[in-house]
């Protein structure tokens, strides 16, 4: 069994939160530059931020967090950063899941659970400008803990230098912690974002990691810090350079087409779509990841 990890829990609950506020407010400033470009004239977007709740079977708390999305800015055309804690106990397929999972042989008779943490998709008004992904996570039951998350680049124009910039950010903060550390989640996300039944990459990749529990809770604490850390120096500059460019009406189709693709991944495999909803999490705020308008052929 695990220990409780109070304060633990606490420590990561409140840094998802700070790291919320943090990319909320790089958001919101990024509305507010009158830059160039087809939408300057149009008003800063804002943030319309709402509680959640978790809905649990008997009626009793069970946690819940805070669900921001800004529609129709200068930048970005829809935007969702949500936080939350949750907690109670998985129902059985859940615990199937995680016991298969994580060879967890006493989630039967003790399937208690708590987690927190934050997830971000960025849908883009400009098709130039590039989708985006992040999310961090802490989790625990009483036979164990672990973090996961990462961060993924969505562009449906492609531009090397976005590449190559936002995977150079990732890697920069990876090898503080372990050289290892960015060529494993690199691949590790190469293959979580890929489609099978379209046979090709969700995005250009990045990192992604899962059940990540190296024994020392501090430093795995400090390394999810850091993946947390490296999304804003990652996404931003690319953003900066591209918000501003002139697009056609046969790059806005490229756009929606691409966000068909990204609808279809999160609604058929994405792992965190599956758990909100099947953990009874506000069903608003786990689809908050699909994007405003889409296209299939």
């Amino acid at each position: 069994m695990t220990a409780d990890m109070s304060d633990e829990k606490a420590r990561a609950s409140a840094w998802f939160r700070q790291l919320r506020d943090e990319i909320v407010a790089a958001f919101e400033g990024l509305e507010d530059i009158q830059a160039d470009g087809p939408l300057a004239d149009m008003p800063a977007g804002r943030f319309e931020v709402n509680e959640t709740r978790r809905a649990s079977d008997d009626g009793s708390d069970a946690g819940g967090g805070l669900m921001s999305v800004l529609r129709g800015g200068r930048v970005f055309e829809k935007v969702g950063v949500n936080v939350s804690t949750v907690y109670g106990t998985l129902g059985e397929r859940a615990q199937a899941a995680m016991a298969a999972r994580k060879g967890l042989a006493g989630m039967k008779d003790d399937p208690r659970f708590w987690a927190s943490g934050i997830s971000l998709v960025a849908h883009m008004q400009n098709p130039h400008a590039p989708a985006v992904h992040m999310n961090t996570r802490m989790f625990w039951t009483p036979h164990g803990w672990w973090f996961g998350g990462g961060s993924d680049l969505n562009p449906c124009i492609e531009y090397q230098e976005d590449t190559e910039h936002f995977h150079a950010v990732q890697k920069t903060h990876c090898d503080r912690h372990d050289p290892g550390f960015y060529p494993r989640f690199k691949a590790w996300a190469d293959e979580y974002f890929h489609i099978p039944h379209r046979h090709r990459a969700r995005g250009v990749g990045g990192i992604f990691l899962d059940d990540h529990n190296t024994g020392d809770w501090e430093a795995d604490f400090a390394f999810i810090q850091d993946v947390g850390r490296a999304f804003l120096p990652a996404f931003l500059p690319v953003t900066e350079r591209r918000r501003g460019m002139p697009w056609t009406d046969e790059d806005k189709d490229k756009q929606l087409i691409h966000r068909g693709l990204y609808a279809e991944y999160n609604l058929v495999y994405d792992r965190g779509t599956r758990f909100g909803l099947e953990t009874g999490h506000d069903a608003n705020a786990v689809l908050m990841s699909l994007p405003p308008m889409a296209k299939w052929v």
